[in-house]
């Protein structure tokens, strides 16, 4: 029986890296497709499908961080793992909250990037936006649709990015109860890292400006453990 092999498309500009990479990843039975720039990363994404994109940061032509903004507004799915050599809190932060799902940076161990791409590709496969339980989710006066990646309150609607749809589903199914910071990062990204929780804060500021049409939810910060997702109903 012939084994699915995983697509995965390899981004850096680096040539002897670029091909010490791919082989790696041929050798552990990945479908590797490779390109030395933003520009061709973009072209390549766009005529072919990827099960997973490794991406390095410094690019010519378009760098890593615009090319996983361009890759995410048509695709909030594939999983990206970023390259980088930059050792700077805020290009971590960014990575993560423009659509990264992970960085490793450089210089690194193949060990540890077949390790984080074997458990993103598990991860994508088993995604809770995928499961059979998509129905429509009453939030307050807002209208949920984890299918459809939608939030919705009376004639307006706002696109999710898949990050922002799981978050909102987690608070969602645990409204009420208190939350801690590490549930939720183990819960959404699989692992409690600093730099996923500064990304934490950065989503949960964009969900609290989401919510605010009604304030019968709410996303309150309980300093030192977590949060509580509140939703009042009209009998509270």
């Amino acid at each position: 029986m012939n084994q699915i092999k995983f697509r995965i498309l390899l981004v850096e500009d680096d040539e002897a890296l670029r091909f010490i990479v791919k082989d790696n990843l041929e050798q552990n039975h990945y479908e590797v497709t490779t390109a030395e720039d933003g520009e061709v990363a973009l072209k390549t994404f766009g005529q072919q499908n990827f099960d997973l994109v490794v991406l390095d940061v410094m690019l010519p032509r378009v760098d890593g961080f615009q090319v996983a903004e361009k890759i995410r507004s048509t695709n909030e799915q594939t999983p990206i793992i970023f390259l980088t050599a930059r050792s700077m809190t805020e290009d971590k932060i960014k990575g993560l909250t423009i659509g990264g799902d992970d960085y490793i940076p450089k210089p690194f161990s193949m060990e540890e990037l077949l390790l984080k791409i074997k458990i993103f590709l598990r991860r994508s496969q088993q995604h809770p936006v995928n499961n059979v339980n998509n129905s429509n989710i009453k939030i307050g006066r807002f209208v949920f649709k984890p299918n459809e990646l939608s939030l919705a309150i009376d004639d307006n609607m706002r696109t999710l990015t898949l990050k922002e749809a799981e978050l909102i589903r987690f608070f969602a199914t645990h409204s009420n109860k208190v939350l801690s910071r590490n549930e939720i990062l183990n819960s959404i990204w699989g692992s409690d890292d600093y730099f996923l929780g500064r990304s934490l804060d950065v989503f949960i500021s964009r969900l609290r400006k989401y919510f605010k049409a009604d304030p019968n939810v709410k996303i309150t910060n309980l300093h030192g453990i977590g949060f509580r997702f509140s939703v009042k109903t009209e009998s509270q």
